[in-house]
């Protein structure tokens, strides 16, 4: 469970960049209000998965998870450059991440 808790907290991760970039630095009251229930949301599930994960391999999939969907959010939705370096960086991100869980025993 504390796995399925963790990527859910990873997408919320996802969820509030986006709201925070559509917020327009704060300025617009909904995505503001938006981002920061999702961040709460999505640190409190991390704080669930954390109870039975270790700490390097729970923080480093959450992040990534962030970063990676970050990056394909901003391509998908906000017409964000695809470039192979920028290609190349999200793939070694999924690699370290792949990396931690087999290197997890729980």
């Amino acid at each position: 469970m504390a796995w399925f808790y963790l990527i859910v907290a990873g997408l919320l991760e996802v969820a509030w960049a986006y709201a925070m970039k559509r917020s327009e630095g704060f300025t617009l009251v909904v995505p503001a209000v938006t981002t920061v229930a999702l961040m709460i949301a999505s640190f409190i599930l991390l704080s669930i998965a954390m109870k039975s994960l270790p700490l390097g391999t729970a923080y480093t999939v959450w992040t990534g998870i962030g970063a990676v969907g970050a990056f394909l959010v901003g391509i998908a939705f906000l017409g964000e450059a695809v470039t192979l370096m920028r290609i190349l960086a999200a793939t070694f991100i999924v690699i370290g991440m792949t990396l931690m869980k087999l290197a997890s025993s729980s």
